[in-house]
């Protein structure tokens, strides 16, 4: 994904090609380049923006929030009595 990130323009067939000839498929290859692309976009965002990173125990506790439920919301509890 070196070529994505710094020399987009000049992907050509070929390079697609020899992508697909390791096993990957179009499916594959279309993820790989907008994820390269938008973790790009997002990067050059937060710099541009003055958006920092977080601290290390933040970083940590959402670690082990992921781990724990992943991406997604968990389910609504029951309605609250009151």
């Amino acid at each position: 994904m070196d070529k994505v990130n710094h020399t987009a323009a000049q992907i050509r067939q070929e390079d697609v090609d020899t992508v697909k000839a390791a096993g990957w498929s179009e499916e594959a290859i279309y993820d790989a380049i907008s994820v390269c692309s938008l973790f790009n976009f997002y990067n050059r965002w937060a710099d541009a923006t003055g958006v920092g990173d977080h601290s290390s125990e933040l970083y940590a506790r959402s670690g082990e929030r992921l781990a724990a439920g992943g991406y997604a919301e968990p389910p609504p509890g029951p309605p609250k009595s009151g």
